[in-house]
């Protein structure tokens, strides 16, 4: 891959990276799942031109995966999942938006010394591809770490997930049955998810996590 391809790739994987800065800075529960919805169009963009650019028929099947479930799917049904639990429609930060932003900043900045400096032999697009999808990857943790919600933190899994995708298709792809496998995975873990929010809900009339740990006796 070189020239206009190489730089077309590129720009969509830092795309990704783009919509999880966005995803940080949202604080209300409805634009937050909106902009997931975006991350899951880019990266699907991403993969696509990543198996038109590389050969890779299969990963087509990826891209349309990520389009259905993850553009479409997943966050209609959070967003139902919100509307039908009267989740408080703000999202609470653990230390405020700004520190949360500077931070990942930092992770972003980490992920590309690390990457770079740890595979110089390894191919220009695979490396770079590998930096930024590390990238999505610890950003996602950031915000499932700075996140008060419950709902808010399932959508950094699934950002974290995005990331790990990015790394297979730019390491020229995965093998089929793994992407497959992964795609159910999270259709379960997603499921299961949103009974557990369900039944949180019923128990103890809240998704904020402070309630629960105050429940245990965990005050902080």
């Amino acid at each position: 891959m070189h020239g206009l391809s190489f730089d077309i790739a590129h720009l969509l994987a830092g795309g990704l990276v783009l919509t999880s800065f966005m995803l940080l800075y949202q604080d209300r529960l409805y634009a937050l799942l909106n902009v997931f919805a975006l991350q899951a169009f880019v990266l699907f963009l991403s993969v696509a031109w990543q198996a038109y650019a590389q050969g890779a028929p299969h990963l087509y099947v990826t891209a349309a995966i990520a389009l259905v479930l993850k553009a479409i799917v997943i966050p209609g049904a959070l967003h139902r999942i919100v509307a039908r639990l009267g989740i408080h429609r703000e999202v609470e930060t653990i230390g405020g938006i700004g520190l949360t932003m500077l931070a990942g900043i930092g992770l972003v900045a980490l992920s590309m010394v690390v990457i770079l400096r740890a595979t110089p032999a390894a191919a220009p697009l695979a490396r770079e591809d590998l930096a930024l999808s590390l990238s999505v990857v610890l950003l996602g943790l950031l915000m499932m770490v700075t996140r008060r919600n419950a709902v808010s933190q399932v959508v950094g899994f699934m950002s974290m997930e995005n990331g790990l995708i990015l790394a297979g298709t730019g390491a020229q792809g995965m093998p089929l049955v793994v992407e497959i496998s992964i795609a159910f995975s999270v259709l379960i873990a997603f499921i299961v998810i949103g009974i557990f929010l369900f039944q949180i809900r019923e128990r103890f009339d809240t998704v904020d996590s402070r309630v629960l740990d105050t429940f245990r006796g965990e005050r902080s």
